[in-house]
């Protein structure tokens, strides 16, 4: 499933959060792993130390692909000069990546929900699955992966998520768990009474089962189911941290356009507030 992984780096902890976990998967599915070190164009325009910068960010590069390398699996390295989200983004493009893996700044409070970082660019406009790894957070993050979080609402935006996980889940022997939030908080709890909580419910119960469904055919026995009611990003931070979850994979809807920058999906506040890494999949628009 993934035969090539871009890890960027600009040689920064956050960064480097990335490359243990990279290195991990790339073990396991014997994948080839591209380092790339953007020098970002906006700020060396007329800039003296052009040279300098440059050499510096292949430095990096070089550092990250020996530290790679010597784990035995296959490295490539690149530099490039652009904006770099778009190098990134690009990067993937060319050369058919299959997964990227990326550090992101552990926040709190109020940070959390400041925009503009290149991780949350990236996770907004690849059309290939995002692994985003907290260089900072409320407990260690170890892995090989034990405990995979698969968060639905049933919808065909969420279900996209299902095969990743599980065929990560497969290939590190982990457990799967399904979780279905019913938004109860959206709309007002007068709204959600009787026959309307019900259908809700019921949705979400058809949800889960249909993760727990397919990972039976896929031979996997170890699934949990779960239900909860809340704000759909917190009900997932809860459990996440109640079931040690070492990974979320989830799905994010298609955008197109100025579409992909409005904000406020649950995929998105999950992987800013997440202590544990996530994987985002994109619906294809």
């Amino acid at each position: 499933m993934f035969d090539d992984i871009l890890v960027p780096t600009d040689g920064s902890d956050c960064a480097q959060a990335a490359v243990g976990h990279a290195e991990d998967l790339a073990r396991r599915y014997e994948s080839n792993v591209h380092v790339l070190c953007v020098a970002d164009s906006r700020l060396l325009e007329n800039a003296p130390q052009y040279d300098q910068i440059k050499k510096e960010r292949a430095e990096i590069a070089e550092r990250t692909s020996d530290e790679i390398a010597a784990t035995g699996v296959s490295v490539e390295q690149a530099v490039r000069t652009a904006v770099p989200y778009e190098a990134i983004l690009q990067y993937a493009s060319e050369e058919d990546i299959d997964l990227v893996v990326m550090g992101t700044h552990g926040r709190t409070g109020v940070e959390r929900y400041l925009l503009g970082s290149v991780t949350e660019k990236v996770v907004r406009l690849s059309d290939v699955p995002v692994l985003t790894v907290r260089a900072e957070g409320d407990r260690e993050v170890t892995y090989p992966y034990t405990d995979i979080l698969v968060p639905t609402d049933g919808s065909e935006g969420a279900e996209v998520a299902i095969g990743p996980a599980i065929d990560i889940a497969r290939t590190y022997d982990a457990r799967v768990h399904a979780l279905s939030v019913v938004d109860t908080v959206a709309m007002g709890t007068d709204v959600y009474s009787g026959a309307f909580l019900d259908a809700l419910e019921e949705s979400a119960q058809s949800a889960v089962e249909t993760i727990e469904e397919r990972a039976g055919r896929a031979s996997l026995s170890a699934v949990e189911t779960a239900i909860e009611h809340g704000t759909p990003y917190r009900g997932i931070r809860s459990y996440v941290d109640d079931h040690d979850i070492d990974l979320v994979v989830m799905g994010t809807h298609g955008r197109s356009g100025i579409e992909r920058y409005l904000l406020g999906s649950v995929a998105e506040k999950t992987v800013r507030t997440s202590p544990v890494p996530v994987l985002t999949v994109r619906q294809p628009a």
